[in-house]
């Protein structure tokens, strides 16, 4: 798992760390040394702590006038023992609402497995985006099966062609758009 890197090819496009109205603005981190661990395996240090102990994240893009955000997720996500929504939504998203992004992309493919707790804090997340949406691609299907059995399918979007989209041929601007066009098109 330490080989696996949050996607760095838009770094010129967008750094959280350097983004003022970001969470991680201002952190640094080391190449070398490895402190972070999902259960006993070390974990790339350009990964984002936010409280849990199981789930990583990297927000690779934010645009604030347009009000979308692209993260990526690695590790566990683990709301039954962790409440780990609990602490994304608290520590992260609200903070990314109040600054006007209101239309969320979350890259899933280093999402190893997901337990279920309540449905809450997606609840509350799909009300307070608005007229926007929080669209999950790339998810492994187990996992994407899990959201069904505990009817999170309701509050966010995912399958067809977000369960395999090969987003890294695009950038920022482009993913946005083709994520946003699959979500019109389900809802018209």
């Amino acid at each position: 798992m330490q080989d696996l890197e949050p996607y760095y090819s838009w770094r010129d496009y967008y750094i959280a760390s350097e983004d003022e109205q970001s969470v991680f603005y201002g952190r640094e981190y080391s190449e070398f040394e490895y402190s972070n661990t999902i259960y006993n395996f070390y974990i790339h240090p350009q990964w984002d702590e936010f409280g849990s102990n199981t789930l990583y994240i990297k927000v690779i893009f934010a645009e604030y006038e347009h009000g979308y955000a692209v993260i990526e997720l690695i590790g566990e996500w683990n709301d039954a023992l962790y409440n780990d929504i609990m602490l994304l939504k608290r520590e992260v998203i609200e903070d990314m609402i109040n600054k006007g992004i209101n239309k969320f992309i979350l890259i899933g493919e280093n999402i190893l497995n997901f337990h279920a707790s309540d449905d809450c804090y997606y609840e509350e997340w799909f009300q307070e985006v608005e007229d926007g949406w929080i669209a999950m691609i790339n998810f492994r299907e187990h996992v994407l099966e899990e959201f069904r059995k505990h009817n999170i399918d309701y509050y966010v979007v995912f399958g067809g062609e977000l369960d395999d989209l090969n987003w890294r041929t695009f950038n920022p601007t482009s993913i946005f758009e083709k994520v946003n066009r699959i979500i019109s098109l389900r809802l018209g």
